[in-house]
């Protein structure tokens, strides 16, 4: 992709089903939940660089001994670096104590991090603070073993503001007002409140104070936990937490927004939030890592009893479409297929925009995400080829010499790698033009492959912002003299901004929104933006499911195509001497490449929540008055 565009986060958890003894005979080291936890974390480095963190707990310890170990980073290399600090440590025990070497049970007394459940987290922050404090897991500690809570996820809640005071409601005083804080506090605050029953339940049985606490880690039920905590959340999200004593779950959003897949045998039960990590790093099948149901939870209990139970009336589902366009890696099977789909079925709109011209065009991608993309497409530009040759064959076959066929059948697709990222930039000049200047260098071009008359079609995931095809690219492509540049976006115009856990948040950072102002200056209609502006601002004091979203009608009045026209103008100027054209993909032939996957309110504006549309509107009100703050 050529814009920044950041993701939310990265859930990976681990439960060993079994002594760790058993991997130290099996395995060589009692450390490989640990290791297995490294790997799961690297392989979803993708989804979040601002920072990383590993929590694990400890099953059966003797009082006064450390069951809970967490460490945090946001450090360059985030994940890199709390494991050197977990290995430092785990080395520095190891040389201080040689008798741990061959003693399995000396070692989870004494090292920290030996544990049989782990918890890991990468995160892109969207919104807000880099520091290590925003960085998950959360931990909210208690001196009862079953009230310690550590929380990690994938998500955005759009109403905050609401579970914030529900919590002032329920007596408490949150440190902060982030949904990170609300939503580990709702959990304690109904995790308190279990225990709190179930130990007057067990006093009235007869059991003394001692003697309970088993029994309370036996007859704790988190599902009724995570229903009472969850009833009020709207967003997107893959919910994970442990307790202190060893329980466990990862909970998914009733609509499917945020992804979840797990895997379970005899040794381990595994959560992550893309299924080919589970794959590669436990070498299992495909069909053996299942997608977490909409509206369910995984629970895992200390006695390693696993259910899948429903937490939640799950809503239609709108899994995140941009997890299969961009975000997920693509070596899942599935996502591959369908971004090559996306590639294919954009090639009839690219073959009208070349006027079927397959022999003067040349036909790339912008590294390094579209490059399956770029396949599918120039599969569907191949069969095009293919198609050319059979006509001219059948036209000319009364005439036709050895030579001319030869000639015929020489012709080949013409692909080239023209777009090269050298590396990614760190701003280091904050002067407008000089960061300017350096953007424009982030790209670099392949010289001598284009002639004057040529096409140059180059595929982009998609086009969300545009900056760095106004500063960069499209002029470094124009270096290379072609008659027309047709940029491709394999995503459809995306329109509104995201509020589940994209950094999408602004809408006059969007490009599609942008032309669509211009149009509306250019027809005269300027004023229908003060208008949807004060249909907004009528809706700030109704619920959350009586309010719709006006936006929309800023671009009822235009086609796809003339948005995409005054995108193209918008990207270029006076010096770019090519002719520029912008193609997107439909939202209809984005459900046909992904049909599991049917999230598109970026796109459509039709959210999957009833908060979703308060967003939209909030965020227009921030255009509107100037305000460069969050709509969630």
């Amino acid at each position: 992709m050529s814009d920044a565009l950041k993701h939310e986060c990265g859930i990976a958890f681990i439960r060993l089903l079994k002594p760790l003894e058993y991997y130290k005979e099996k395995y060589g080291s009692a450390f490989y939940g640990v290791n297995k936890m490294y790997l799961m974390m690297e392989k979803q480095h993708n989804r979040g660089q601002d920072g990383a963190g590993f929590s694990s707990i400890k099953l059966d310890t003797e009082p006064g001994e450390r069951y809970i170990s967490r460490v945090r980073s946001c450090a360059q290399t985030p994940i890199q670096d709390i494991f050197a600090q977990i290995n430092e440590r785990i080395n520095k025990e190891l040389l201080e104590h040689p008798e741990y070497a061959d003693d399995v049970d000396l070692q989870k007394k004494n090292i920290p991090y030996i544990g049989e459940v782990l918890l890991g987290h990468v995160r892109y922050g969207t919104f807000g603070k880099n520091s290590v404090e925003s960085v998950h897991p959360f931990l909210r500690q208690n001196n009862w073993m079953h009230r310690n809570l550590i929380v990690a996820g994938n998500f955005n809640m759009t109403n905050n503001d609401e579970l914030f005071a529900n919590l002032i409601r329920l007596g408490q005083h949150p440190k902060d007002k982030v949904d990170t804080i609300t939503v580990m506090e709702k959990i304690g605050h109904f995790l308190d409140s279990e225990v709190a029953k179930l130990y007057k339940k067990l006093k009235k049985e007869g059991f003394s104070k001692v003697d309970a606490s088993p029994q309370i880690a036996e007859r704790l039920n988190v599902a009724k936990i995570l229903k009472k905590s969850s009833r009020d959340w709207d967003g997107g999200y893959a919910m994970a937490g442990m307790l202190g004593h060893g329980d466990a779950f990862v909970l998914r959003d009733p609509a499917g927004i945020r992804p979840a897949y797990y895997y379970q045998d005899d040794e381990v039960v595994v959560v992550a939030s893309e299924r080919p990590v589970i794959q590669t790093v436990f070498n299992v099948p495909f069909d053996e890592v299942i997608e977490l149901d909409p509206g369910k939870a995984i629970i895992v209990k200390k006695s390693g009893e696993t259910e899948i139970k429903k937490i939640l009336e799950p809503l239609e589902r709108k899994a995140c479409s941009f997890e299969r366009i961009y975000f997920s890696r693509g070596s899942d099977a599935e996502i591959y297929k369908e971004r090559k789909q996306l590639g294919r079925l954009i090639m009839p709109q690219v073959l009208k925009e070349i006027d079927h011209d397959t022999v003067n065009t040349v036909f790339s991608f912008i590294p390094n995400t579209a490059e399956t993309s770029f396949y599918g497409m120039v599969e569907a530009a191949q069969d095009e080829l293919n198609k050319q040759k059979n006509e001219t064959i059948l036209k000319e076959k009364e005439a036709l010499t050895n030579e001319r066929l030869k000639e015929i059948l020489s012709h080949r697709l013409r692909t080239e790698k023209i777009a090269i990222k050298d590396a990614k930039l760190r701003t280091f000049i904050t002067e407008d033009s000089s960061r300017d200047d350096l953007v424009a260098h982030v790209y670099d071009v392949t010289y001598g492959v284009i002639r004057p008359e040529d096409n140059l079609v180059i595929i982009d995931d998609s086009i969300v912002r545009g900056t760095t095809l106004k500063k960069s690219i499209l002029k470094m492509m124009d270096r290379l003299g072609p008659k027309k540049i047709l940029v491709v976006s394999s995503a459809p115009q995306i329109r509104y901004p995201d509020c589940y856990g994209i950094d999408m948040a602004r809408l006059e950072g969007l490009i599609a929104f942008k032309a669509a102002l211009e149009l509306l200056k250019e027809d005269g209609n300027y004023d229908l933006v003060e208008q949807v502006y004060e249909k907004c601002k009528a809706q700030e004091h109704l619920e959350d499911a009586e309010v719709k979203n006006f936006v929309k009608e800023i671009y009822d009045g235009f086609e796809d195509q003339e948005i995409s026209d005054k995108i193209a103008e918008l990207l270029s100027d006076a010096s770019v001497n090519a002719e520029i054209k912008i193609v997107y993909q439909s939202v209809d032939n984005l459900h046909i490449a992904c049909p599991e996957n049917l999230g598109d309110w970026y796109f459509t504006g039709d959210y999957p929540t009833v908060g979703g549309n308060r967003v939209v509107n909030k965020a227009f009100i921030n255009f509107f008055e100037g305000k460069d703050e969050r709509a969630y």
